[in-house]
């Protein structure tokens, strides 16, 4: 029975949010269903992501839809409304669902009619389900399968348990990134992190592609995070991973770049560790060199444990700028004809994405995809990119 007064629709949202903290993950369709057809709003379809961004699968069952072949995808690639008419007469409003700037996936509400007030009832029930997934996929095997389309490696699974959220952010700044091969990573990784000022951002390259490689990227992960949660500078989180890759795993060493962006000022920090240099774009272009500096040596290797101290470079952004921090398994892809991808290859499809006005992490959605097309999504090694804007959006 429909439920028409402000009250009444209250009263349900409320008792959905009591629910949904002591709802198995199991149980979430059948959960927002029943809370759904309270609201007068029909049928609900959950679809989660896959980790490689292709495809989007029912939560229910076994259907799945194109991520870029669908009216759902486009709604998850623009993270906005889309409404689909069907051959029943029915309406489907297909909303994005969104953890603050991460995608999760997307929502089918199969409705009669549609006007506004059944429009924001489908806003909140998705906007709660979206925290559920994200609180429950912690601990929910199923969540994490739906999620996956092939098998993963022990190392891959190792490092996708260490990973933060593909996108990060808020009305300021936005860190977001993708890292290929999904099932069979060797010693890639990124992390980002929002304080109340100052966005976080770190990727690394541990040499090789196995088991130690994953272990060496995790304890560099873990020292990285270590110092920055106990509020040490860049040049102390570098060395803080220095030495305990020189105490745990002597003979392995990590390339890498930490990062840290004031989302007031706009002043971007980081330290470069044997690292391919960060990009900055700017109004469609990339400034070349511009964040380039002379090298110095990987996190781990002898020589930075005799007393080197690490530089700490500066540059001032402008609202829209772009920072592109990525590994050399990005430029090193081969094109179909043998050649490499190459730093060229590499900036033209970035700046294509941006030009369109592609948000950031469809952008960098789109670009892995090609990198892979172009491989027969086969790569040699792994290939991460991480990509910062800045929006300098002021709070109230």
């Amino acid at each position: 029975m429909r439920e028409s007064s402000g009250d009444a629709v209250e009263h349900v949202l409320h008792a959905f949010l009591a629910e949904v903290h002591s709802t198995a993950p199991t149980g979430l369709s059948v959960l927002v269903n029943r809370h759904a057809a309270r609201l007068g709003l029909g049928h609900v379809d959950v679809y989660l992501v896959d980790i490689q961004q292709r495809q989007l699968t029912l939560l229910s069952g076994e259907g799945r839809l194109p991520v870029d072949d669908s009216l759902a995808g486009w709604a998850y690639r623009a993270m906005t409304l889309r409404v689909q008419n069907t051959d029943a007469r029915t309406l489907i409003v297909w909303l994005p669902l969104v953890d603050g700037e991460e995608r999760l996936g997307v929502a089918g509400f199969h409705l009669d009619t549609l006007d506004g007030t059944l429009l924001e009832r489908c806003g909140s029930l998705a906007s709660v389900l979206a925290m559920a997934i994200t609180s429950k996929r912690a601990f929910s095997d199923r969540l994490v399968q739906q999620a996956r389309t092939g098998t993963m490696t022990l190392p891959a699974e190792m490092l996708r348990a260490l990973l933060p959220p593909r996108t990060v952010g808020d009305d300021r700044a936005v860190s977001t990134a993708v890292l290929e091969p999904a099932y069979e990573l060797g010693g890639d990784a990124f992390d980002h992190a929002l304080t109340e000022s100052t966005l976080h951002a770190v990727i690394l390259d541990s040499m090789g592609h196995n088991l130690a490689s994953g272990l060496t990227t995790a304890i560099a992960m873990a020292g990285c995070r270590s110092a920055r949660r106990r509020g040490s500078g860049l040049g102390e989180m570098v060395r803080t991973v220095d030495e305990a890759l020189a105490e745990w795993l002597p003979d392995q060493f990590c390339t890498g770049i930490v990062m840290q962006l004031d989302l007031a000022s706009g002043i971007l920090s980081w330290v470069n560790s044997g690292h391919p240099p960060p990009l900055l774009i700017r109004d469609e272009q990339v400034l070349e060199s511009a964040l380039e500096y002379p090298g110095e040596p990987p996190m781990g290797t002898p020589g930075v444990l005799g007393g080197l101290s690490r530089t700490v470079r500066e540059a001032a952004l402008e609202p829209g700028d772009r920072v592109i921090l990525y590994t050399d398994g990005v430029t090193e892809a081969r094109l179909a004809g043998g050649s490499q991808f190459g730093l060229a290859g590499f900036t033209t499809s970035i700046i294509r994405a941006t030009a369109v006005g592609e948000l950031a992490p469809e952008a960098l959605r789109q670009l892995i995809h090609s990198i892979l097309e172009h491989q027969n999504d086969k790569l040699a090694d792994d290939a991460t990119i991480l990509m910062i804007e800045w929006r300098q959006h002021q709070r109230s």
